[in-house]
């Protein structure tokens, strides 16, 4: 499994995403970038989290950084997420986990006993030259977005 530090490159990574849009690393080049891995479309934590990203995207613009977040859901599941909840970032879709094993979110977790693969609720903050400036492991969703546009602030 990959592990990623702060100052490491990013990962390059070329996705579907909704709407059959691509949403591509390169694409964000002078700009930063939090991208949120997150387990399931329209599961209650992946909704809270997605829906404060969303409620404060005017916020993450002014102060020059995107929103993307990663799933390992279909396209045509992130449409309908993306639809209901009127979001306005791209969801990318990761179905085979490559990305999600490049940023070593892809992991074995347990619950009940029972162990499984999946991903483990990540952030990271890409700076304009696509170096990773901050990493939020087993995101805690209460407080998270907050914090990351703290962090963002604090870069200036």
């Amino acid at each position: 499994m990959t592990h990623l530090n702060i100052g490491d490159k990013a990962p390059t990574f070329s996705l579907p995403a909704d709407h059959g849009d691509i949403v591509a690393l390169k694409d964000f080049k002078g700009q930063k970038l939090v991208l949120y891995f997150y387990p399931k479309d329209d599961t209650s934590g992946c909704t809270k989290e997605s829906c404060e990203f969303n409620e404060n995207i005017k916020s993450f613009e002014r102060i020059g950084a995107t929103i993307v977040g990663i799933s390992k859901d279909s396209v045509k599941r992130h449409d309908k997420f993306k639809e209901k909840y009127g979001f306005k970032f791209k969801l990318g879709s990761d179905e085979n986990s490559d990305v999600c094993e490049q940023y070593g979110v892809w992991v074995q977790k347990s619950m009940y006993g029972r162990k499984y693969m999946g991903i483990e609720r990540t952030t990271f903050l890409i700076d304009e030259k696509g170096k990773i400036v901050h990493i939020w492991s087993k995101v805690k969703i209460d407080g998270h977005v907050d914090d990351v546009m703290k962090t963002i602030k604090s870069m200036k």
